[in-house]
């Protein structure tokens, strides 16, 4: 399920599970996760806005254990 944030320059950043459009749930969980790391998972944050969008690399439970200000300061850590 994606999560939207908005930076301080009114971009508007989805956020998603890489590989969410997978069949079962599962799947895209595995399909997701970052090798050899059992609990990192593959997120892509695109904008509403001119900006790239951005591949992130983000704990388990991100869609409710990031804060907004973390999200967007994973988001600002991934554009540089």
């Amino acid at each position: 399920m994606p999560r939207e944030v908005t930076d301080q320059d009114g971009i508007t950043w989805t956020c998603a599970q890489a590989y969410a459009g997978l069949s079962s749930d599962e799947e895209s969980q595995s399909a997701a996760q970052v090798k050899g790391e059992p609990d990192l998972y593959h997120v892509v944050c695109t904008p509403s806005g001119g900006a790239q969008s951005v591949r992130l690399q983000l704990k388990g439970n991100w869609q409710e254990s990031y804060s907004d200000e973390e999200l967007l300061q994973q988001i600002e850590t991934g554009r540089k």
